[in-house]
Parts: C-alpha cells; structure tokens; sequence
C-alpha cells in the first residue's frame, strides 16, 4: 500500500502557543523533513504574513531531495472571483509545486462562519481548485470540519467533497479540525467519503480527545493514502497529529514503507532536532522518540532486558535512533555511547570500561543541565577531552566584562559591553580586550583577537544561532540556563552546548566548543600551530 506522509509543522504546528518561528528556521526545519523522508511539506501561507511569504522566495533554493513544498491558502471569497483572489493570487505566486486549498465542508460553519449560501461554497471550493489546476499545480483539498459537518449534515458535506473532485483535486483530506472524533464515528464517515467519491482521499486530525494518531492510523487501515501531521504532535490546542509516532507506526506495526530503514533510524534525532529549533522541551515520555521510551530502572525488567531486548520492549530502540537506558546499571550507557561516537564521526575504539566511565561524564554533565542531542559538537569535544594525551588548542585563564548604559549625543541610551581575556596557547599568554554590542559579542571579539595571531582562520567561524532555554523554571532568577549555538564555516556546521546558573558562563562554555571543534576538525584551522610548537 502506498501512503505518503504530508508534514504540517511550519503551518499547522507553528500555531501552538509558545512557539514563534523565523524564516531561518523554517528552512532549517524544512531540510530535516526532506532528510527525514517526507513526502510533502507544507510552508505556510504565503498570504497571510511577509514571513511565510520570504520563505516561499528563499525556499525555492532549498536543494529538497525528497519532499515536495506545498503552499497552504483558502477558497476564494464569497461572491469574488477565483482569477483575481489576492489569496490565490499569493498561492500561485509562491511558485511551489503543490497547493492545497482549506474550505468550508460543514454545513454549521458556512452558515455561521462564512455567513453564505451552501450553493456559494461550492462554487468557492470548485472554483479555487479549478484554478490550480488551471496553472499545473497538484491541488489538494483540505475539507475542514468534515467530519463534524459529516454528523451535521451528511449529505452536504459529501458534496462539499465532490465539488473539489468534480475541479480535479488530486486529493481530498478529511479533517477532524475540532480533534473530537472517537475513531468509530471517523471510521464511519471515512467509509461514506469513498463511496462518495473516486479521488484518493487524505486524513488531518487533531489531538484534543488524545485520539489524533489512533485516528489516522485507523483511517489509512481503510484505504486512505494520505497522512497529515506535525513532529511530535505540535499544533494549536492540543496539537495535531504526531507524525514521529505515526512514521514509526505505520512503518514498525502496519509494515508500510513511509520511510526507508535508515531515514527510520533518524526519527529520534530529528524529532529533537525540531524541537531545539522551535526552542521547546522534547517530552522523555514521547513514544519512540522520547529519552525514557526504551529507559528501563531496577528490579525484575533490568534483569529481563539485559537477556532479552524484546522482553520490555515493543520494537528496537535503534530501529527509530533511539537506545536503552538502564538508570540503574552500568552496563546500560555503553552502547549508546558508541553509537554517539560514530554518529560524530570519531574513530575511537572504546572498551566497555572506557564506555562506561565516559557515560558517566555524560550523565554529571546532563546533571547539570548539558543536553548533548543536537549539540553533537560539544559531545565531541568532551568525547576528547575524556582521552589521554588530549592537549586543547587554547585555554581562556581569565575574564573580565563590563557593561554599561551609555548616551551618545543626540542618540537613546544604548548598553556597551566590554570584554578582557587572558588566553593561553601552549605557553604563550594573550591578554586583549574588545567592545561589543553585548556581553557574550564582546567576549567571542576580545578571544578571537587573541587567538587570531596562532590560528589566522579563526574568523571564518561565524555563529549563526543562539538560543537560551531556562532548564528550571520554578527556580526563578536562580535557574541554571542551557545555552544552544549553532556556528559555520564554509560547509561546516555544527551546534554546541553549554550550561550554568550564570548565563554568561553557559555562553562562553558553548563558544569556547564552537571554537575548540572548529580548531580541531577543519585541517587548514590550525595554520599557526607549527608556529605554537616550536615555541613550545
């Protein structure tokens, strides 16, 4: 059976409260969906607001290699025209080679929402899709409150269906837009939308009776052959359905091939990945994505586990990129830190000693609030540093910053920072000082300066993101914050992690990984070192 998944997170996902996206994430967030295997992902709409319709522009660059864009916009306005709708207008002008149009398929709603005729949102949703058809674009139909209006008033939703059919949409996607639907009822009306029509049909369902994956799952057990979601489960209210666990689902328990083995094995990293960028906690308790979905403690299912992995586990962990834990046993890490260790690429052949004592310096700096999923440039420098024989290339022995509120004349007050270092490189000392339109600018300036004359490349790396998360917010003030930055060079990237109650320091444990990783990775970095060793 043929299903494609059709991922809404940049649309649907971004409408849930506390999340606020750019267009750089957006597009970072984009290329993990490709990677990821989907086969639609749906960018916004492009006549709603300037951000979504920049990422439309600058997404025409993306070098997708297996997802097609889609623009999301609505029916034309009762009593317009199609041709000259500035909402469809936008839709074509996106240049995206999917569309999908959302219209009224609730008698109620057209009434009282629309406040038009039934006859006219049928001509609305004929019309609209009509015109994309028109312009050679695959035109899906999104049929909002379906399956309300469905129990409603059967007859009319039916036919809001074959009107979009009638136009030549290449699928019709019933959505359970309120998340009500117990899956007896959706089941039921899924079977009369296709006795109703020919054109394959589509599932969108919301999580508001904790239903949403059940849901499409029980629908595509039917014959539908499009899947809507967003990574884990994000949307409006109670969110949409989660397409982490409905990838692993229809992959894993109905045997369909969503996704290829080793685009499956990537599900973990993604999900969490998508959550760095949206800059939302990843929930452990997430199924097959989640850091306790295979974490087992003490008693009868350790003991069990170590025998036999299927004896307290529904599928492999590795299968979804996820691993074991044990909390209680030293033997629970060592495999999850090879792993690591090859994902980043380092050629370390570890003993299950070795394994276990780094394990352990995983687990007292997670302690203390590092989280090293998406930060795998900070888990490979502590990887290295953990080695004997490991010399850093630079050391920062001392700092010192100064803020303050300045007025320049005829100019707002504006803060000032002011960084000094003192930094080491073999056994030479560096003392600089720079100025910076913040703290943290200020001292990445006053260390590169200093580094500069050892490592000319050092100003090739350029930092791309940063990101603040409180990781105990009930401690107020007083929380330890984790601090993401995300830094390149050239075709480089890589994002580094740091934490402390000081937000300064978590900063510079952060860009003192970004540099160091840098130093050590790139070849030409080091170009001073043979300059640093005869000093030495």
């Amino acid at each position: 059976m043929n299903v494609e998944l059709y991922d809404t997170t940049l649309r649907d996902g971004a409408q849930m409260e506390g999340m606020s996206l750019s267009v750089d994430d957006k597009l970072k967030i984009a290329r993990k969906l490709d990677e990821l295997g989907v086969h639609y992902i749906e960018g916004g709409w492009p006549g709603s607001n300037p951000k979504d319709a920049e990422f439309f522009v600058r997404a025409q660059s993306l070098p997708l290699q297996h997802a097609r864009l889609a623009a999301f916009g609505s029916t034309r306005k009762a009593g317009g025209d199609a041709a000259s709708d500035g909402n469809l207008r936008a839709l074509l002008d996106a240049r995206t080679p999917v569309v999908t149009i959302v219209g009224k398929a609730s008698d109620a709603h057209v009434r009282d929402v629309l406040e038009t005729s039934q006859e006219e949102n049928l001509a609305m949703i004929a019309d609209s899709v009509r015109l994309m058809k028109q312009h050679a674009r695959t035109a899906f139909f999104d049929a909002e409150h379906f399956f309300d209006g469905f129990y409603s008033d059967r007859g009319y939703a039916l036919r809001c269906l074959q009107a979009a059919a009638s136009a030549g949409a290449d699928c019709l996607v019933l959505c359970d837009t309120n998340g009500g639907m117990t899956t007896e009822r959706l089941s039921a009306a899924v079977r009369a939308a296709q006795a109703a029509v020919e054109a394959p049909l589509g599932i969108h369902t919301h999580n508001d009776a904790e239903l949403a994956v059940a849901n499409s799952l029980a629908a595509v057990g039917l014959g539908v052959r499009q899947v809507q979601g967003c990574i884990n489960g994000y949307g409006e209210r109670c969110g949409n359905a989660n397409l982490s666990s409905i990838i692993a689902n229809l992959k894993l328990k109905l045997g369909i091939d969503v996704v290829s083995d080793e685009q499956l094995a990537m599900l973990t990293e993604a999900s969490h990945y998508v959550s760095e960028i949206v800059n939302m906690v990843p929930s452990p308790y997430q199924p097959y994505v989640g850091t306790s979905a295979f974490t087992h403690k003490g008693g009868l299912h350790v003991a069990a586990v170590l025998k036999s992995d299927a004896s307290y586990q529904h599928v492999p962990p590795e299968a979804v990129g996820n691993e074991r834990r044990m909390l209680v046993s030293e033997l629970g890490g060592s495999r999850g830190i090879q792993q690591k260790l090859r994902e980043s690429g380092v050629a370390l052949d570890l003993t299950r000693e070795e394994a276990r004592l780094l394990q352990e310096l995983v687990n007292e700096h997670e302690s203390k609030g590092y989280q090293f999923e998406g930060a795998e440039a900070s888990f490979e420098m502590l990887v290295r540093r953990s080695r004997p024989g490991y010399a850093s290339p630079f050391e920062l022995e001392d700092f010192w910053i100064v803020e303050r509120s300045a007025t320049a004349a005829g100019r707002a007050r504006e803060m000032q920072a002011e960084a000094m270092v003192k930094v080491r490189v073999a056994d030479q000392l560096r003392q600089t000082a720079a100025e910076g339109n913040g703290p943290v600018n200020a001292l990445d300036a006053a260390v590169r300066k200093a580094l500069v004359e050892f490592f000319p490349t050092i100003y090739a790396v350029k930092l791309v993101d940063f990101k603040v998360r409180i990781i105990d917010s009930a401690a107020g003030t007083s929380a330890a914050v984790r601090v993401l930055i995300e830094s390149s060079a050239g075709e480089m990237f890589w994002t580094t992690v740091g934490a402390s109650t000081d937000i300064i320091e978590a900063s510079w444990l952060a860009l003192s990984d970004s540099l160091e990783h840098f130093l050590v990775r790139a070849p030409s970095a080091r170009g001073g070192s043979s300059q640093v060793a005869r000093r030495r």
